[in-house]
């Protein structure tokens, strides 16, 4: 019976309440299971370390992730730390010293989940935005000149390698072949003449070997437009780290909201942990109430069991909340209900 390590990052906020949750309903699961075991061990970065320490994490934090077979994260954030020093001190090392390249956000609309979006019934929204998630926008490459006042220059680089583009896309192209087989690519190329005409390039190149797959290039304004428009035409969405991450907030608000949002920071050769997180971030005005809606973490948890080799106990969890979402009894504020966080797992648990 194998057993699976990880490592439970629960960091700030709501992501210390959600994780917490999140690991009830994986350990139910693996209950059910004569074949899973898994082993948690829990470590208190993120803020609070940081106001104690001067650093988000100890200086080997990494080595000793790399022990595990997976992370759990909860959340990173706190208003009296700046974003960028939560960001590049904690996230972007885990992601990009474990090489976690693809982020991955399913964004499916379940029975009973509201959306804004008139006459969408449940599963006509079902896309998966494959981002790359090392480079592009968010590369760490650049700096500021004249510093202070009206002379002040800064310098952001954007960065885009063709291995990084290529092996990102040709996940995407296989991520397609076992859906719908369909896959657009975002890009700006009419604007940006090297980087997203090279990004355009890879894609045409990586498409030849998957002729059964259909693609089509959709400028990124009108990929936002017609996410609202006409959110069902999209199966697989591949993107680069800036426009993944604007898309998929947008998808996330169409099928119920960040709540209901999961995601994960995979290393698809499986030669470092990869790491699972939901996209709702730590939520500092409603962090300590009890209100938070846990969904978004448990299905995290799910794609987390999912990559791990264990897809009975993963559709499982899935299947429990669509059960929760379709009654409609046990809903956070989120939601439109009045339930608490720890109502909605006990429903979950229910369910399974």
């Amino acid at each position: 019976m194998p057993t699976f390590k990880i490592a439970v990052l629960p960091g700030d906020g709501v992501g210390i309440e959600v994780v917490a949750e999140g690991c009830r309903v994986l350990r139910a699961s693996a209950r059910r299971e004569r074949d899973l075991q898994l082993a948690f061990r829990s470590f208190g970065w993120g803020s609070a370390y940081y106001r104690k320490h001067g650093r988000m994490m100890p200086a080997g934090a990494l080595d000793t992730l790399r022990e595990f077979d997976a992370i759990y994260l909860g959340a990173v954030g706190d208003p009296g730390v700046p974003d960028h020093v939560t960001l590049h001190g904690m996230l972007f090392p885990i992601r990009r010293d474990f090489d976690q390249y693809v982020n991955l956000r399913p964004a499916y609309l379940f029975p009973g989940a509201p959306t804004p979006l008139r006459d969408k019934a449940p599963g006509s929204i079902d896309m998966l935005v494959v981002r790359e998630n090392t480079e592009g926008e968010y590369a760490d490459v650049g700096g500021r000149l004249a510093r202070g006042g009206r002379a002040a220059v800064a310098v952001q680089a954007n960065v885009f390698t063709w291995e990084g583009t290529e092996r990102v896309v040709r996940y995407a192209f296989e991520a397609a072949r076992k859906r719908r087989r369909h896959l657009t690519s975002v890009t700006k190329s009419n604007a940006l003449a090297h980087s997203m005409v090279f990004w355009d390039e890879v894609v045409r190149c990586v498409a030849r070997e998957y002729p059964d797959v259909t693609t089509r290039s959709m400028l990124v304004d009108a990929a936002c437009m017609n996410v609202v428009r006409k959110p069902e035409d999209f199966d697989v969405v591949v993107a680069s780290n800036l426009f993944g991450d604007i898309l998929t907030d947008l998808s996330a608000a169409i099928v119920g909201g960040m709540g209901l949002a999961p995601a994960a920071n995979l290393n698809p050769s499986r030669q470092y942990p990869s790491m699972f997180e939901p996209v709702h971030g730590s939520a500092p005005d409603i962090a300590g109430k009890g209100i938070v809606n846990p969904i978004a973490a448990i299905l995290t948890g799910a794609m987390m069991l999912d990559f791990l080799g264990a897809r009975r106990a993963a559709g499982r969890i899935r299947k429990a909340v669509g059960a929760v979402l379709a009654a409609g009894a046990t809903r956070t504020p989120d939601l439109g209900g009045a339930s608490r966080t720890r109502e909605v797992t006990e429903a979950v648990l229910g369910a399974l």
